[in-house]
């Protein structure tokens, strides 16, 4: 059975991973923002990993748990799923927004605006 001390653990490390990936978002909107694409791409590369590195964690219970070991259910296992699945949102949200922001860059070089 896995003991609440290592199910809170794995919290910490997929909180821990996930607001990793949530600064490279930011950073990455923000790049995206001021028209530097290449920088903003290889921040979602960075919080993509990120992203990979909560969901490693988080299988290796869920492998234990699909084993048929007893897993009690902690407030930072909860706080970690909460983290991830709100990070993953949030990802979606600024690829979105980074293909806006190419698109308004590509109509407004049209325009001469820039």
């Amino acid at each position: 059975m896995a003991t609440k001390e290592e199910i809170s653990m794995t919290g910490f490390s997929i909180v821990a991973y996930a607001g990793d990936a949530k600064t490279s978002l930011i950073e990455a909107l923000k790049n995206a923002q001021e028209g530097n694409f290449d920088k903003a791409n290889a921040c979602v590369e960075e919080a993509n990993q990120s992203i990979v590195d909560a969901h490693n964690e988080q299988t290796k219970l869920l492998s234990k748990e699909a084993g048929g070991e007893d897993m009690d259910v902690t407030f930072i296992m909860v706080h970690g799923q909460d983290t991830l699945m709100t990070t993953m949102m949030l990802m979606d949200e600024v690829k979105f927004f980074i293909d806006e922001y190419k698109r308004i860059d590509k109509i407004e070089k049209q325009l001469g605006m820039k």
